[in-house]
């Protein structure tokens, strides 16, 4: 079996590329034969030892498949040749992969691997954030930062479907369009370093009900500049590396408040199972479409990521994986 190792050495650098026999750890899992992987800027952080979880090393990164079950367990309800796809905590850049039977779900015939594969993490992080950490309505406003990544776009169609007035972040002309074919009302630039002006003249001086921050650092602090009265930071994540470092004045001038997304299979299996009902509502109706950037091999990782880190991509890097 063909699959990657973050060995000691840390960073896209420190990749290996190894073939092995292998044989399932836990009899309570799937075994998947993986069509797709999805990237996640949480990987690189991962392999630098940066991310909330740090697997003991050497493991393999990635955290997004899609594939054909190969194996499970009797009882478990799944079967043989069943189409999934599945968040693994880390093991998904490889051929073979063990999931968690609660965290599989099936994916459709019309529906392929690839953009299976966008859905576990980027998605499913929008619609708690959407419907669980705050609950979006019609007449609100939506800021979606890094709107034209894997996680901003899901968040733009996601805010979109709920009847949300989507105003869409991102540093070039082209993510700005991309971001309002999926739905965004209005796109600005945040390489203007007064974006957030723009913001509260976009809203006549209102501001907006939700930010949706996966970046973090001066981003998350200058929302701030451009909530509106009792509005909610929901802090998602940080792909610029730096840890926001909130000013509390004002949140408390505007009787704002901050949250996290996240979520846990541990926790919230519940919560989770009736977010990935609601999607697949909203796949059913077209609602979304996840951008997919295909065109990368497993062998080809280390290329992948680097091309993530350099922020020049749309929507989800993918990993084909054929059998």
């Amino acid at each position: 079996m063909k699959r990657w190792v973050s060995s000691n050495t840390l960073g896209i650098q420190g990749m290996k590329f190894i073939d092995e026999s292998w044989a399932p750890s836990d009899p309570t899992k799937l075994v998947v034969r993986v069509h797709a992987a999805a990237l996640n800027f949480s990987d690189l952080l991962m392999v630098e030892d940066k991310y909330q979880v740090r697997p003991p090393r050497p493991f393999t990164p990635g955290q997004e498949v899609a594939g054909v079950i190969v194996s499970a367990p009797k009882g478990s309800g799944w079967g043989i040749g069943d189409r999934v796809a599945s968040k693994v905590i880390w093991g998904g850049f490889s051929e073979l992969v063990e999931v968690r039977t609660d965290m599989a779900f099936r994916v459709p015939d019309n529906i392929t691997f690839a953009k299976a594969a966008a859905l576990p993490v980027a998605y499913i992080t929008s619609m708690v954030a959407f419907f669980d950490s705050t609950k979006v309505q019609p007449e609100d406003t939506v800021l979606v930062h890094a709107a034209a990544g894997g996680v901003g776009l899901a968040a733009v169609e996601i805010a979109k479907a709920i009847g949300a007035r989507v105003i869409a972040t991102a540093g070039s002309d082209d993510k700005l369009d991309l971001a309002r074919e999926h739905g965004a009302d209005v796109g600005i630039n945040y390489h203007d370093k007064n974006w957030f002006q723009t913001v509260k003249e976009v809203t006549d001086g209102k501001g907006v009900n939700v930010i949706y921050d996966p970046v973090g650092g001066d981003i998350g602090i200058n929302s701030l500049r451009c909530i509106a009265r009792d509005g909610i930071l929901l802090v998602v994540g940080f792909a610029s590396g730096v840890i926001t470092k909130l000013p509390a004045n004002r949140l408390m001038l505007k009787r704002a408040s901050a949250k996290g997304v996240y979520w846990n299979h541990d926790y919230d299996g519940a919560m989770l199972g009736e977010m990935t009902r609601k999607l697949f509502l909203m796949l059913e109706k077209g609602q979304i479409n996840p951008v997919v950037h295909e065109g990368q091999s497993l062998e080809n990782l280390p290329d992948a990521m680097a091309l993530l880190q350099s922020r020049k991509t749309t929507g989800k890097v993918i990993l084909n994986i054929p059998e």
